[in-house]
């Protein structure tokens, strides 16, 4: 394992929200249909995962999977630094945007069933293998995604979440929140999902610009804090100022995505049953190491939690064997606020990649 520390660029090269050039509204969303279990109807149905595909004639393939809550254009500099060189496809996640998601939100959608619909969207634009890149839960489903199928993700990355492996006892939200007392919120959304719905829904603009926040433009202090609501911290707060990492256009692009299914279905991440559904799959395999390639980007300010803690106290990396990971300043958000800084760290290590891969991991990252 390999850890380092990557200080910020000055402000005016490593945060360039409204001077980028990226233009979300310029690419075609393309959507496939993917089967996907209904663990209420006890049915297979279809769903839909919108994704957008960027530079279909590359040989090397990322798959980008956002967090909550976001879309496929919250990758807008990755996709802007790596256009030339990789294919790359940025997908919304089921629930998310345009992407569909099964009636029931509560048990329907374990990291499994998302890695399921990464294989499908693959499948259909004739990937065979890529490299995954998430953020957030996103994180979570390439780890997953990578620990399922090593025939498909040959190497990933996971920006500000480590590995949050299923080797303990399982961890409801209200233990994990008396660990880390802002993570109460999860609570909130676990026990009280449909009311939590119903607050994030009431202003689709103000619930973005609450959460995607910066170290130099942050949330108030009792943010996150509270079991019984996810806004209450804002309530002395007439107006909540943009987002600081978007454009105005940027941000109307992510109100409009949201507006399609609003909040309805997002927070299949939060509630009990998808979390122990992952969990208990997982147990079930018995198997919890990554052997692929992995690259961890942790953040130090995240007011979330402190994760470099979090994966020394998981002990994520016995379980990563080629682990590498890179801290760097940032929020929760570090490859939107700092993208100079995070572009460079990932080209750095996609740069080594192909030189640390295994023979029958070079033949596989070459099968395309």
């Amino acid at each position: 394992m390999h850890w380092s520390t990557c200080l910020a660029l000055p402000l005016s090269l490593s945060f360039v929200a409204g001077a980028v050039t990226f233009n979300p509204w310029a690419y075609t969303i393309q959507s496939t249909t993917c089967r996907a279990a209904d663990r209420i109807l006890h049915e297979e149905v279809n769903i839909t995962i919108d994704y957008v595909d960027v530079n279909p004639t590359a040989e090397k393939s990322i798959i980008m999977v956002h967090g909550w809550p976001s879309l496929w254009s919250s990758w807008m500099y990755q996709i802007e630094e790596f256009n030339d060189e990789y294919r790359m496809i940025a997908i919304d996640v089921r629930g998310f945007g345009g992407s569909t998601h099964p009636a029931d939100v509560q048990s329907s959608s374990t990291l499994a069933d998302i890695t399921g619909d990464l294989t499908c969207v693959l499948e259909h634009v004739g990937i065979q293998s890529a490299i995954c890149l998430g953020h957030d839960w996103g994180a979570e489903v390439c780890y997953e995604a990578a620990r399922r199928r090593p025939d498909i993700f040959y190497a990933l990355v996971g920006v500000t979440v480590p590995y949050l492996h299923a080797a303990g006892p399982f961890a409801d939200s209200a233990q994990l929140a008396a660990v880390m007392p802002k993570l109460a919120y999860q609570v909130f959304f676990e026990n009280h999902t449909t009311e939590a719905i119903a607050e994030l829904n009431k202003d689709i603009r103000r619930s973005l610009r609450a959460t995607l926040r910066t170290v130099d433009s942050t949330p108030p202090d009792s943010f996150l804090t509270s079991t019984t609501t996810y806004l209450g911290a804002y309530d002395n707060v007439t107006e909540i100022p943009p987002i600081p990492f978007f454009s105005s256009s940027d941000e109307k692009y992510f109100v409009e995505r949201f507006s399609i299914q609003k909040f309805d279905h997002t927070l299949l991440f939060y509630t009990r049953g998808n979390r122990y559904g992952t969990w208990q799959s997982t147990q079930a395999q018995g198997n919890y190491t990554i052997p692929q390639p992995v690259l961890s980007v942790l953040p130090l300010n995240d007011p979330v939690a402190d994760w470099v803690f979090a994966a020394k106290y998981l002990n994520s990396a016995a379980f990563l064997p080629q682990l590498t990971t890179k801290t760097m300043e940032g929020a929760h958000w570090p490859h939107l606020e700092h993208p100079q800084v995070f572009n460079g760290i990932l080209r750095a290590w996609l740069e080594t990649l192909e030189h640390s891969l295994t023979p029958a991991q070079r033949v596989l990252s070459d099968e395309l």
